[in-house]
């Protein structure tokens, strides 16, 4: 296993990480002796940052229970998340965090999380309930040893919520497909500059870069020099960016455990040859191949005076073509509707500033009517609203 620096507090953490969200269920109920022996192959390979959160169900107790009856608290970080779109009074982040540490049977959180964190306007929201002061007491008393914050959404209010606190870590989603989506490349490249180390989620996108690739994907990755499997090529990508401290992956077989540990202990920055980002280029073509907008992401529609992401509502867009409808409005739905202010499609009006700064000369205002027309459904409106009155936003 290797291990990369977190420049903040100089610990090691493996590059590796196990994300506790998809452990085996029976029944509707976590197999929890499949899922020690999983966590246990992975603690052996040297794994030591586990990855859970308030809201998956039976996650904190299932690893809770995996470290006490291993007795390797001193031997991993615990990263859990607070559901800050519940917080409603200034008490709640307490009650919540005190549950999750009865859960995990521990008396600190390693590296503790603002869940879906995704604009400054929901940021402000929690400042206004007191969470800073919270943060604070907290960490005084030694139960948070790092904060910070997960990520679903653009890369311009990926960059103003990295300005507006002092985090200790963030967590964003990254992987071939998402280069110059979501927080992408430049907010990558922003949280590192800043000193802030990078968590990454959905390297192979739920499963997307390994089950569902086109032929023309599978062609590319058997054409290599050497030969690997497409999870195995996914995650060293990750791995050649120095910038990625811990790329997290949520295993439910000891043999993904095996692999991912292996590769784990190869890939290193720079390894990546001329050949295989050709070939990356070549699977990522063959991806995207229905791509019905062929925007970059390069940002220079934005800010949209009305607010709108732009560039993540064509990446939504065109995810719900390759990887579905179902996944892509959701996480549609996560990056626009889930937040204080709105950043979805709809609120466009028709100004054609954007177009104006677009380097690709993209018919922007009639491609929102498409996203809205696509994803903002009658239902996805009511779904939207009743998520505003149920956070209060």
């Amino acid at each position: 296993m290797q291990y990369r620096i977190n420049q903040k507090n100089g610990e090691q953490l493996s590059v590796l990480g196990y994300g506790c969200m998809r452990f085996t269920k029976n029944g509707g109920r976590i197999d929890q002796e499949k899922a020690e022996q999983e966590m246990y192959k992975a603690l052996q390979e040297g794994v030591n940052y586990f990855d859970t959160a308030y809201i998956y169900p039976g996650s904190e107790v299932c690893l809770g229970r995996f470290i006490q009856k291993y007795d390797c608290r001193d031997r991993i970080r615990i990263a859990t998340k607070l559901p800050q779109y519940l917080i409603r009074k200034p008490e709640d982040p307490e009650r919540y965090f005190r549950e999750e540490l009865e859960r995990l049977q521990t008396d600190h959180v390693d590296y503790y999380l603002m869940h879906m964190l995704n604009d400054p306007e929901s940021w402000k929201r929690l400042c206004s309930l007191g969470i800073r002061e919270w943060i604070n007491a907290r960490k005084e008393a030694g139960e948070i040893r790092n904060i910070g914050f997960s990520f679903h959404g653009g890369t311009v209010k990926f960059k103003e919520l990295i300005d507006a606190y002092d985090w200790d870590f963030c967590q964003i989603q990254f992987n071939y497909m998402d280069e110059h989506s979501q927080a992408g490349i430049d907010g990558l490249n922003y949280a590192h500059d800043h000193g802030i180390p990078v968590i990454i989620m959905e390297p192979l996108r739920g499963g997307r870069l390994v089950n569902h690739l086109p032929k023309r994907a599978l062609e590319a990755f058997r054409s290599a020099s050497v030969q690997r499997t497409p999870a195995d090529w996914a995650l060293r990508w990750i791995y050649d960016h120095e910038q990625v401290n811990v790329v997290l992956s949520g295993m439910n077989d000891l043999q993904q455990v095996e692999e991912n540990c292996r590769t784990a202990s190869e890939a290193m920055p720079g390894q990546l040859s001329d050949q295989d980002r050709k070939m990356f280029a070549d699977v990522l073509a063959s991806i995207l191949s229905d791509v019905k907008v062929a925007c970059t992401g390069c940002g220079y529609c934005q800010p949209c005076p009305q607010g709108i992401d732009i560039p993540n509502c064509f990446a939504m867009y065109n995810n719900s073509y390759n990887d579905g409808y179902l996944q892509a409005v959701r996480e549609y739905f996560m990056s626009t509707a889930l937040r204080k202010t709105k950043t979805g499609a709809s609120r466009c009006v028709g100004c054609g500033l954007c177009e104006s700064h677009c380097p690709q000369s993209l018919p922007i205002r009639a491609e929102l009517r498409n996203v809205a027309k696509r994803f903002e459904t009658p239902v996805f409106r009511v779904v939207a609203k009743g998520a505003g009155v149920f956070m209060k936003y």
